[in-house]
């Protein structure tokens, strides 16, 4: 059985990812801060019968998102699919928000560590085992201000410079991996999810991946909500 694993998973649209990729055959492993948030998601995929267990990491914590999927590796066997989709919900230790005015060294740096840190690390604990099998699948999400600075207010700056490395390294990555059987993509999202119409809730959004999964066409694909 295949296995997704969802990095950043949350009640939203890391569920709802889960669930589509459940539905069609796919173990889950949700990796996210708390163990108890990822067990209760974990929990609520088992009852809908998909195999489905939580992973406790911090993404600015490089050896504690490494040892995560170390137990990943334990639990599943490997990992097919990763979904790479780091949003606070709530105040992450250190990330602050910072407008063109106010951004520093000390204020981006978190981001970084945040998005593309945390993304490279991840890739390297799974893209080793894909490239051996020639097979496997990276994607990434960002808000829309990765791909359009200016799709975001200005507070969001240093936010934009972070994601937007993340969005730089990930379609080098898929510059560099076409013409083999592993495919990397990023997902800017230009939405406030479950904030409007159908568009924007989770399910609709999420089975945009499933699509992105199996057609395995080009290297971004920006959503946003009409």
């Amino acid at each position: 059985m295949p296995t997704i694993a969802i990095v950043g998973a949350g009640p939203g649209l890391g569920l709802s990812i889960a669930k589509v990729f459940g539905r069609n055959g796919f173990s889950v492993a949700l990796v996210s801060r708390t163990q108890e948030k990822v067990d209760r998601l974990a929990a609520e995929l088992g009852e809908s019968g998909v195999d489905a267990a939580g992973f406790a990491a911090d993404v600015m914590d490089g050896s504690s998102l490494a040892a995560a999927f170390d137990r990943i590796k334990e639990r599943f066997g490997g990992v097919d699919v990763l979904e790479y989709s780091p949003a606070p919900h709530s105040a992450v230790p250190g990330i602050t928000q910072a407008g063109p005015l106010d951004v520093t060294v000390e204020n981006i740096q978190p981001q970084l560590d945040y998005y593309l840190y945390g993304g490279i690390t991840a890739v390297r604990q799974v893209l080793p085992d894909m490239i051996e099998r020639d097979s496997g699948t990276l994607l990434f999400t960002t808000g829309g201000s990765s791909m359009d600075p200016l799709a975001g207010p200005p507070e969001f700056t240093n936010i934009a410079i972070g994601s937007g490395a993340l969005r730089a390294w990930v379609l080098k990555l898929h510059q560099t991996l076409a013409g083999t059987g592993v495919y990397a993509a990023h997902i800017p999202l230009s939405v406030w999810i479950g904030a409007g119409g159908p568009e924007t809730q989770p399910d609709t959004i999420a089975q945009r991946y499933w699509d992105i999964y199996t057609k395995r066409d080009g290297a971004e694909h920006p959503y946003a909500a009409p």
